[in-house]
């Protein structure tokens, strides 16, 4: 049992090493050029329930994917079920996880995601609508950014003051993939 203990512990080393997908917390923070401050205010309640994908940045596990959603449902002792669906390659696609909120006093912005084993992400809250119909969603990187909403498109006029913010918090708008709903 002990050297299968060994075995395992050496192999999700060697997971965390040669795939950083699976381990994006693991990288560094964000580029100094970025504001990745989050929200002072998060109602946890409130962000449940669907999200549409509006724009999102170019990721491996998200290539290709129409039709895009985010349905998040609070669970007991704080915990959050994510299911984020769509479709790929023409045939349903899906992929469930769970949240969490490790410090939701100081950073109540600040979640936590994982889709695999323990290995969790960081899920920055950085712009909330205050009615809660829409979200810009990064995290300590600058790699990732989703543009989400709870309707399948958003006014031209709240896109583009969206589109404003993220430009001044430092994040080349330019490299936004817009998602078929």
């Amino acid at each position: 049992m002990k050297q299968l203990l060994k075995i395992l512990s050496s192999a999700l080393v060697m997971v965390g090493i040669f795939s950083p997908s699976i381990c994006v917390s693991c990288m560094g923070s964000a580029t100094a050029d970025v504001d990745t401050s989050t929200v002072r205010s998060l109602d946890v309640k409130r962000f449940m329930g669907r999200w549409y994908e509006i724009a999102r940045f170019d990721h491996r596990f998200e290539r290709g994917m129409t039709h895009a959603t985010a349905d998040y449902t609070l669970l007991p002792e704080g915990k959050i079920r994510v299911v984020n669906s769509g479709m790929k390659n023409g045939k349903p696609a899906e992929s469930v996880g769970k949240a969490k909120q490790p410090n939701p006093a100081e950073y109540p912005g600040r979640l936590k995601v994982s889709f695999f084993l323990w290995f969790y992400s960081d899920y920055y809250v950085l712009e909330l609508a205050p009615d809660y119909t829409y979200a810009v969603i990064g995290s300590s990187s600058d790699d990732y950014l989703w543009i989400l909403s709870r309707t399948p498109q958003l006014p031209s006029d709240v896109l583009l003051s969206l589109l404003e913010l993220i430009e001044a918090r430092g994040y080349d708008i330019s490299e936004l993939i817009w998602v078929e709903q």
